[in-house]
């Protein structure tokens, strides 16, 4: 029976107008599909950024939109930032044939951004060595560089079973963390936009093997070591440094790789961003979701979340104290176990957030495997790769905080230009000292 259809509530063809006419559809199937489909329920983000390339292709491209307009970009300032990735005592020989400089393809005129798309692109040196390899037409199969046994740990066989490949070596090829170079570029966009609010985002590494950082450490001594123009393993306690370089050491003599924990803190972070309301919407599982997406992460800690789970309430929550004027508002905290959130919001302190690595996948030394060809026992494939990566992987965990903790920003605030976001950003800063 045809039915004259709800305008409100049924789309035409392209499911975007309402249709206007005679429809054979009935009422509760637009309900169900076409209605649905336009409300969604995840909102489309403010801030939106993918990257592209292969780790031995010819560049590596990543792309951000959602920046509004008139934020100054300083590409010395992300050229240091892919610099300070590169850094660390146990890198592999890639970071001495590469030099991760941006360029900047669109989305930025006259040191200014514009509104539009900005699209970053980082040349890969190793390209030359790669180019008949990896030819992006059919090439000479002769020269194709497989990857024959997969490595346990890394996403070799995983990534061979998913897409039906014979062997790994385009699974190898985006799967490696050579990706965080594109996403530190646009990670150094953020930190610009967020220092336009006061907010600074820094790393730290807390552990390379067994030797650890047991205290805090402050905010001025975090700062003090990424200032440094010479990075060992960016540990703010010397001795300590000490003995994670040794950590390195050791597994080097012996073929091996070594893990660790970075703690990446976001000083000067207002209290308000995240929300408790629905689930993806909470701070703190957004940023274990961007810490978690790191190549080699196995576990996120937010504050003192996995020391507090062994203690009793009275050690753990922060207590609160009102002092006529600490910060953003005249309420205070004890200390800062929760980590600068509670309820998945940011409640004013300082947004503490630890990565956990595990050793680097590919080893000198290799693990047992299985060839892809013969399924005979053979020893895992070698490919040219680092020892220990947690200062790296602390630089490319702090792009990934800022990327969220800035559109969360931007959401909260608005703005089309960044003189509207700053505007509206420092009306909420009144509130909050008049509340």
């Amino acid at each position: 029976m045809r039915r004259r259809c709800d305008q409100a509530l049924c789309l035409n063809s392209n499911n975007h107008l309402p249709c206007g006419h005679i429809t054979g559809r009935r009422l509760d199937e637009d309900r169900s599909s076409g209605f649905a489909r336009r409300i969604g329920y995840n909102p489309v983000q403010v801030l939106k950024y993918f990257t592209a390339g292969e780790s031995h292709g010819e560049a590596l491209v990543a792309y951000l939109s959602g920046v509004p307009a008139g934020l100054e970009v300083s590409l010395e300032f992300v050229n240091r930032e892919l610099w300070r990735r590169q850094q660390g005592y146990g890198r592999g020989g890639r970071m001495k044939l590469e030099r991760d400089q941006a360029q900047v393809l669109s989305g930025v005129r006259h040191g200014k951004t514009i509104a539009s798309p900005i699209a970053l692109l980082l040349q890969n040196r190793d390209w030359e060595n790669w180019r008949e390899r990896l030819p992006v037409e059919h090439g000479d199969p002769a020269l194709h560089k497989r990857v024959a046994s997969p490595r346990p740990g890394h996403a070799d066989l995983a990534g061979a079973l998913k897409y039906n490949f014979p062997e790994a070596r385009y699974v190898l090829e985006r799967a490696s963390a050579r990706e965080t170079a594109a996403r530190v570029a646009i990670g150094a966009l953020a930190k610009l936009l967020l220092r336009e609010l006061g907010i600074e985002v820094l790393s730290h590494v807390v552990a390379v093997g067994k030797a650890r950082v047991n205290a805090e450490i402050p905010w001025e001594d975090i700062q003090a070591s990424c200032a440094r123009q010479e990075v060992l393993l960016n540990c703010a306690d010397p001795q300590l440094e000490g003995e994670m370089k040794a950590e390195v050491e050791r597994v080097l003599r012996t073929g091996d790789s070594v893990g660790g924990v970075f703690e990446v803190v976001a000083h000067n972070v207002p209290p308000g961003l995240g929300s408790y309301a629905q689930w993806d919407e909470r701070l703190d599982a957004q940023l274990a979701a961007a810490l978690m997406s790191l190549q080699a992460v196995k576990a996120v800690e937010i504050g003192a979340g996995v020391t507090a789970a062994y203690c009793p309430g009275s050690e753990v929550h922060d207590e609160i104290a009102y002092q006529g004027s600490a910060g953003f508002t005249r309420f205070s905290r004890s200390h800062n176990n929760a980590g600068g959130i509670e309820g998945g919001v940011s409640n004013g302190q300082e947004i503490r957030v630890r990565g956990y690595l595990k050793p680097i996948s590919t080893l000198r030394r290799p693990l047992a495997s299985v060839d892809f060809e013969t399924r005979e026992p053979v020893k895992a494939a070698y490919e040219r790769s680092d020892v220990c990566v947690v200062p790296a992987a602390g630089v490319a965990g702090e792009a990934m905080v800022a990327l969220t903790l800035a559109r969360l920003a931007l959401e909260k605030f608005g703005g089309d230009s960044m003189s509207e976001t700053c505007r509206n950003f420092n009306g909420y800063l009144e509130q909050l000292r008049e509340y």
